[in-house]
């Protein structure tokens, strides 16, 4: 349908003020006055006040043809439960406003539900009792007779020793393919994921998050629909440059919105995150927290590799009058002589309570799993140097997850009791480190995914002294590996990174198709027989399809599940039978109950090692520790 046409068919339209009210989110603030103006009110109608901005939105709207406009769909299916999302472009006043949800039987079309389209946001959503997940399924989305979009509901590979997860992030808008993602579909497509993960940022579009929201959509369709995927918003998706939860709180702006909580109105965050996270598996705890936001954070079993989704920002506290200034922004900090203590305060959260007590069920309970992943929107350390240019080096950003450190280490201890692999992205720059908790080494190893489209804001690992890091030597083709403390005093130890070129910002804006800026994807492989997990960084242009593909260097870098925790021990506990092969064990500290690990071993028994002196209990169960095996005992 031409602009005319639509203009036409839109003309004396009765607009239903369910769908068609122009402030959605209220008109308290100037937040909710300019939030997703391109998709509310009469948005087929050019607007006087159109900015520069606004005006190319609301033409794309105007020319996607109404057969299209059933855009794309994502699902997610867990514990027998089928979870899809779809998504609509904005809808025209006498189009239909419900979708029907069919699936392939017999060779033929079945509807198994029909749903309302949600405004604000035109999306819609289906849940599936009892879903069969032991064999493929195709679906659609019909909207009436106007549009369809179709795709495939895969099946649990459970048959598949090596399930190969996508990680991506930050999908910059500032580049030349702005709908489509030519060669990361062919590339994807070829490499055939299992799963894939959006780390968050996914647009940046801010106050126009449906409208960012599509164009991400519409560039990776052809991916989500034929396997399921995650996608967790950051804080570009909600209109933020950095966002501090703060448990849900309302944001004043101030200094970049470190005051803490959403400078949006809660309805315009309750939308981004329908929109992105409700196929996911229900959320382990569903209560809103303050303004009534929702939670997301979660789990998800993909054919017996257990994936945590963390939603690390939604809790964390905004620095801004907790902790002294130490630099030109309330989360920045430049003086190399700071004393670290007076950003490490009791009282501050990293993830909330509520987050803990989900990550403390989860390490303990390994029913259908094998091995476990931990999925965040950003690092648990500083991994970078320079910041936006090679000529502004920052210590530290408080917007990692590098702080606070007592939080930071809160969160790896959980995560090293389980062997907990991480991946996660937000950083822009491609990173794989082993973290360090009580020493070097002694932590989990974690994957920081390139951005997408790197022309929003570069960061470069770049030791000032240009010396290679401490410890044992580590064999690569880059010359600053090895042990670090970020400017947090966090230990790191680093394995591998992908830095731009060069060290200027403003020429990779210029350029936005140059094959050494640092994007590209994350690839991993994860193999659960032997533990054994395969991290690969493949740069945006690579063509897969020829044989002389490279990664960048340094990768791909492998290491098995064991090595996430790297805790030597000084003895073992007397060894046990156990109640069955492959059993569930637990080793907790006897006197504070503080727990030690918590994982799934292989044969029929076990000789517990232990990291200390003292007194420790030994469980071990199926599929949880629930038997006590040991009580109370020293090691030998």
């Amino acid at each position: 349908m031409g602009a005319n046409a639509l203009d036409d068919t839109a003309k004396n339209a009765d607009l239903d003020p369910a769908y068609y009210n122009s402030s959605p989110f209220g008109k308290q603030t100037r937040w909710a006055r300019d939030s997703d103006n391109v998709a509310i009110g009469q948005w087929w109608n050019a607007a006087p006040s159109d900015s520069k901005r606004e005006k190319p939105m609301r033409e794309w709207f105007r020319t996607i043809p109404r057969s299209q406009a059933m855009a794309f769909a994502l699902y997610t299916h867990d514990n027998g439960v089928l979870k899809v999302t779809g998504q609509c472009f904005p809808l025209l006043p006498a189009e239909p406003k419900a979708v029907t949800l069919e699936l392939q039987q017999g060779g033929k079309w079945v509807e198994v539900d029909k749903k309302p389209v949600i405004y604000p946001g035109w999306s819609v959503h289906f849940r599936v009792e009892k879903w069969d997940n032991t064999r493929d399924v195709p679906f659609r989305l019909r909207l009436g007779e106007l549009s369809r979009f179709e795709g495939l509901i895969r099946k649990n590979p459970n048959e598949k020793d090596v399930l190969v997860v996508g990680s991506l992030s930050c999908n910059s808008p500032k580049d030349k393919e702005r709908f489509t993602r030519t060669q990361f579909i062919k590339n994807l497509k070829k490499q055939d994921p299992d799963l894939l993960f959006f780390a968050g940022d996914q647009n940046y579009v801010h106050d126009e998050a449906t409208f960012g929201w599509l164009q991400f959509g519409m560039q990776f369709k052809d991916l989500m629909k034929d396997r399921p995927t995650i996608c967790i918003p950051d804080d570009h998706d909600v209109g933020h440059g950095n966002l501090w939860g703060e448990g849900g709180a309302k944001s004043e702006g101030a200094g970049g919105a470190a005051d803490g909580g959403y400078m949006f109105p809660a309805s315009f965050v309750k939308m981004v995150e329908r929109q992105q996270t409700w196929n996911l598996p229900d959320p382990f705890d569903p209560t809103p927290v303050k303004q009534g936001i929702g939670v997301y954070y979660t789990e998800l079993n993909v054919a017996g590799v257990s994936f945590a989704i963390l939603e690390d920002r939604k809790f964390k506290t905004g620095p801004l009058g907790k902790i002294p200034k130490m630099g030109p922004r309330p989360d920045h900090i430049n003086d190399p002589a700071y004393d670290r203590n007076t950003v490490d305060l009791p009282g501050l959260k990293l993830l909330g309570d509520r987050q803990l007590k989900f990550l403390d069920h989860w390490v303990r309970d390994w029913e259908g799993d094998v091995i476990k992943v931990a999925l965040s929107q950003t690092a648990f350390c500083g991994a970078v140097h320079m910041h936006g240019s090679g000529k502004r080096r920052l210590l530290a950003d408080l917007d990692c997850n590098g702080w606070p450190q007592r939080g930071r280490n809160r969160a790896l201890t959980r995560l090293r009791a389980a062997r907990v692999t991480h991946l996660c992205g937000d950083q822009h720059l491609a990173v794989v480190v082993k973290h360090g908790i009580d020493g070097y080494r002694d932590g989990p190893m974690a994957f920081t995914s390139p951005a997408l489209v790197n022309t929003i804001y570069g960061r470069w690992w770049w030791p000032k002294n240009e010396n290679p890091g401490g410890g044992k030597p580590i064999k690569s083709v880059l010359p600053w590996v090895g042990d670090y403390e970020d400017g947090l005093g966090n230990k790191i130890t680093m394995l591998a990174y992908a830095n731009p070129e060069p060290l200027d910002m403003q020429v990779i804006r210029l350029d936005s198709t140059r094959e050494n800026r640092g994007d590209g994807y994350g690839l991993v492989r994860i193999h659960k027989k032997t533990g054994k997990v395969v991290f690969e960084c493949w740069p945006r242009f690579a063509d897969i399809s020829r044989g002389d593909a490279a990664q960048y260097p340094g990768w791909p870098l492998e290491f098995n599940v064991s090595e996430n925790d790297g805790r030597r021990p000084i003895g073992y506990l007397k060894e046990v039978e156990l109640p069955m092969e492959n059993a569930v064990v637990e080793l907790t500290d006897a006197e504070s109950g503080e727990l030690i690990y918590c994982r799934r071993v292989h044969g029929k028994s076990f000789r517990a090692p232990v990291f200390k002196k003292g007194t420790y209990t030994l469980k071990s169960g199926k599929d949880r520790p629930e038997s006590v095996l040991i009580s109370h005992a020293k090691p030998e």
